[in-house]
Formats: structure tokens, C-alpha cells, sequence
């Protein structure tokens, strides 16, 4: 993943900042070949911005027989 607009050498600095900053942008501007690690977004569940439609699909998949 290629991110211009944000300085990652530096962000990559605090580990849990990096991750959720990594999921939070591959859910909202798309995976280009990657794949979501379930377990950091199960981890980073209720930390995580991302569009509220998104999160209920998520959710779904993630926890079916709470839906």
C-alpha cells in the first residue's frame, strides 16, 4: 500500500497508531491485492473510522450470529 500524504516512516514508530491507521485505510480506500488481518480488526474493532455501512458488512462477517 502507497499512502503520499502521510508520513509513515514516522507513524510507524507507535505500533498501534500504524496498525488502525492500516486497516482504517484499507477498508475505506480499498485492499489493492492485501488482505484484512481479522485478528487486528477484531483487536482495533471499536477504535477504528470507518463509513457506518461498512462497519455493519464487517460486523456481519465477522460475527454472523449477532446480526
Amino acid at each position: 500500500m502507497h499512502n503520499w500524504s502521510v508520513d509513515t516512516t514516522f507513524l510507524k514508530k507507535d505500533k498501534k497508531q500504524y496498525e488502525i491507521w492500516k486497516l482504517e485505510q484499507l477498508i475505506n480506500f480499498g485492499l489493492n491485492g492485501e488482505k484484512l488481518d481479522t485478528n487486528l480488526l477484531i483487536k482495533y474493532w471499536k477504535e477504528i473510522r470507518i463509513d457506518p455501512k461498512r462497519r455493519d458488512l464487517l460486523s456481519f462477517w465477522l460475527w454472523p450470529s449477532l446480526s
